[in-house]
This record gives structure tokens, C-alpha cells and sequence, in this order.
């Protein structure tokens, strides 16, 4: 339950749970209104709160702390930086004056973890971020006050951790018939008229609209290619693309609530936990119903349900859960290994204090979010990354291959713990102990 500040520098306790940027747009009479339900059920008169400089002035601290790629113009954060009060009030005016127009999604194709294919990645300007984040500022308490319970992705105050947490409650409870569905391709395969009614039933500002609008068919370039239109979906990496993609399944989390089913969903991933094989059935039947009806595709091969209580089990949110216990699934452990190979790469000059460094923040990061799983996994992953260290020091050593025999008594495991090295093993082993 998020505190807003009154006027009179009190707080009041709200029903929603707010962004920062969202806290900082919305005034206390806005708010009241929205806990209340506005008339006719449709917002007016936004637009306003978008051009407004200050609001777009911290869209764009916004856009800075997060950094990312250049967009199709070549211009990167650096450069909005330096021309920060320049821009913001730029974009104020064009937005003032109806004259702004997006530039084309810039699209590159990144690697698909576990498989040969790839999948598409927009990156939009820098400028159209700052938009975007101040339009997801105005329009995201509007939706977030109706989405439901069971919904966990890019939400204020929910997180992955806490969607495990729930598929966990439900496991111990008994119900371990899995409905196991994936969307093909969702975000790029969102049919743009349905999604703009779901965003009509609330918003009646035909500026905002339109915005939304031009961000739909702004297109895409890829290097080498010409400008291709953009006639469905909404591309992956734009700012606005979480908030649309919760908006346009948010009647399937409504349908489900409203039959009883226990459905967890993060933005396109979801299960739905039941307590027989007949009951999975039969929710996995209404989800190809409604899937269909909104224009959307089922994964033929992807899509299938699982008894839990049995060898097998499925994957969620890169966890494997199996006959009630959970650890990383294969291709988080897989990527994890890949993202620390590249950390110890034996022609790496960096100093050794140096690149333990690196390790130790990105273990800490990994550890944060899969402590508590089962097996000995942690401890052969700390054998593996000492593994990869003393192969390292025999390249400097110029003497070749793995590091293996009488490396571990030259390099014995308190010598990097020495180093300062932590172990992931107690890394995980310490936020079991200590959940919060």
C-alpha cells in the first residue's frame, strides 16, 4: 500500500501502489478521483501532464540512470546530458503543438537462450524514451489500479521473486497440475486495433491517443534494410511496451480470477496451478478460447501441462520446479556460466583483484535472486569459477590448458578466498538463513 504526500506535507494511505515517476505526476486530487472511479469511467485532459517539463525533465533522469543504446539517430544518453534543459523543452513544445513524431524502432537481433534462433529487439530513440516514460508515468496508476492480484510483471511493488514465492504456496498446497502456456511471439503479435480499445475504455484524451497511436506504427529499421511498417504488436525494449502488454491481458486475468483459477502471470509468462488433470484440462481449454478470440497464437509445442508431483516438472521465471523442490533451470545456470566465462577469459590483462571484483558483483546479483534452491549446484558452480581462475593464472604463466592436478595446491581455494572470491554456495546458503 503505497503513502502519498498531501498538501499539507502529511501522507494518506492509498489502495495502489505507485512509481516514483508516476508519485511525482500525480497530484492528491488526481489520486482521490482515481480511488474514487471517475464518472463514465474515462480519463480527459492528460496530454497536459505530458508536456509538462518537469514531468519530462525526470522522465529523462529516468532514461539517463537506466543508460541503453543509441536509437536509429546515433544519439546517445550522453548527448541528451548534455543538452538536457534543451531537449525537455523542445520535446514540451512539440508535444504542446501536436508537431512530435517518433522515429523508427531501431531493430537488432539478440541470441534466444538455449535455442539456434534469435529474437527481435526495438530500441527507440533516446528522445522517444523520455516520451514514453513520461506517458507510462500519466497512464500507468489509471490501469494499475484494476490489474490483478495474480499479475507480477513490470508492476510497482511486485516483482519475480514474489510470483515464485506464490507458485511455491500453491505447489505445497496440493496443486500440482500445471497449465505450462507460452504466447507465441506476444509482443510483436498484438493486434494494434484491440489493444488501442482496451487503452479507449479509460482514456478518452484524443491526444494522448494519438500518441499512442504513432508509437504503434512508427516502424521499424534494421541495418542494411529498408523501413518496414509495424502493423501489430508493440516492439520489445520500448518504455510504454510493458505497461500495453499488461493492458491487453488484463481481461484473461479477469476471466481466470473470476472461474477461480490460480493464475500467476509475469507480463506474457504464466501457469495456472490446479488440482487435478481435469481441471488443467479445462483451464487450458477457456486460455485457447480467449487467446483466440484476442488474436493471439498459443505455442503449439511450448504449451502443455505438467503433474508437478512427477519427474519432469516445468519451468517458470528461470526456476525449475520438480516433485516439490526448485532450482535454476538448465539455461539460467547455462547464461549465468556464459556471463562469468566471459569475466575470466584467460587473455583478460586486468588484475586478478580486478576481475574478482567483477565476479563478486555479479554473483551477488545472481545469488539475489536464486537463493533457496536445492542440490548441490551452488557448490560446483564455485568449483567451476576457481576452475576458470587458476586456468587463467597457468596462461600467464605460459603454460597451457585447464587449470586441474597440482594447480589446486598451488592454488588452493583460500587463496582466492584470500583474494577476497565469495563463495556462492554461502552467498545462497546466508539468504536461506536470512530471507528478507
Amino acid at each position: 500500500m503505497a503513502a502519498a504526500p498531501t498538501q499539507a506535507g502529511e501522507t494518506t494511505q492509498r489502495k495502489i501502489t505507485l512509481s516514483l515517476g508516476s508519485s511525482a505526476v500525480w497530484t492528491e486530487r488526481m489520486l482521490d478521483t482515481l480511488e474514487r472511479g471517475i464518472e463514465g469511467g474515462q480519463w480527459y485532459s492528460l496530454i497536459d501532464k505530458v508536456w509538462n517539463e518537469k514531468h519530462l525533465l525526470l522522465a529523462a533522469w529516468s532514461v539517463l540512470r537506466k543508460d541503453g543504446a543509441a536509437g536509429v539517430d546515433g544519439q546517445g544518453c550522453g548527448l541528451l546530458a548534455a543538452h538536457l534543459s534543451q531537449t525537455v523543452g523542445e520535446l514540451s513544445r512539440l508535444l504542446k503543438a501536436e508537431r512530435y513524431e517518433p522515429r523508427p524502432v531501431k531493430r537488432v537481433w539478440i541470441d534466444k537462450l538455449g535455442s539456434s534462433e534469435k529474437r527481435p529487439l526495438g530500441i527507440p530513440t533516446v528522445r522517444d524514451r523520455v516520451v514514453q516514460t513520461a506517458l507510462a508515468y500519466v497512464l500507468e496508476p489509471i490501469f494499475e489500479r484494476d490489474f490483478a492480484e495474480h499479475s507480477y510483471g513490470f508492476r510497482p511493488g511486485r516483482s519475480a521473486q514474489q510470483a515464485i514465492a506464490r507458485v511455491e504456496t500453491l505447489l505445497a498446497q496440493g496443486q500440482v497440475w500445471v497449465v505450462d502456456a507460452d504466447l507465441k511471439g506476444y509482443f510483436d503479435s498484438i493486434p494494434q486495433d484491440k489493444l488501442l480499445e482496451a487503452v479507449r475504455k479509460k482514456i478518452a484524451d484524443g491526444r494522448v491517443l494519438r500518441l499512442l497511436e504513432k508509437y504503434l506504427s512508427q516502424g521499424v529499421l534494421e541495418s542494411g534494410k529498408d523501413w518496414q511498417p509495424t502493423g501489430q504488436g508493440t516492439p520489445q525494449g520500448a518504455v510504454i511496451s510493458p505497461l500495453l502488454a499488461n493492458i491487453y491481458l488484463h481481461p484473461l486475468d479477469q476471466q481466470m480470477a473470476g472461474r477461480g483459477r490460480e493464475m500467476i502471470r509475469y507480463a506474457d509468462d504464466f501457469i495456472i496451478l490446479c488440482r487435478s488433470q481435469a481441471e488443467a484440462q479445462e483451464a487450458l481449454a477457456e486460455v485457447a478460447v480467449w487467446v483466440n478470440e484476442a488474436g493471439l497464437v498459443l505455442h503449439p509445442q511450448k504449451t502443455r501441462i505438467v503433474d508437478a508431483s512427477q519427474p519432469g516438472g516445468f519451468d517458470f521465471l528461470g526456476w525449475h520446479f520438480e516433485r516439490g523442490w526448485k532450482w535454476p533451470r538448465e539455461k539460467s545456470v547455462t547464461r549465468f556460466k556464459e556471463v562469468l566465462s566471459d569475466q575470466t577469459s584467460r587473455t583478460d590483462g586486468s588484475s586478478l583483484p580486478m576481475i574478482i571484483g567483477g565476479l563478486n558483483r555479479r554473483m551477488r546479483g545472481w545469488s539475489g535472486y536464486f537463493a533457496g534452491g536445492n542440490g548441490n549446484l551452488y557448490t560446483r558452480l564455485d568449483q567451476w569459477l576457481r576452475m576458470r581462475l587458476r586456468s587463467l593464472l597457468r596462461k600467464r604463466e605460459r603454460r597451457k590448458g585447464r587449470g586441474r592436478g597440482t594447480d589446486h595446491q598451488r592454488y588452493p581455494n583460500v587463496y582466492f578466498a584470500e583474494l577476497g572470491l565469495i563463495s556462492l554456495n554461502a552467498l545462497t546458503r546466508a539468504k536461506r538463513a536470512n530471507p528478507a
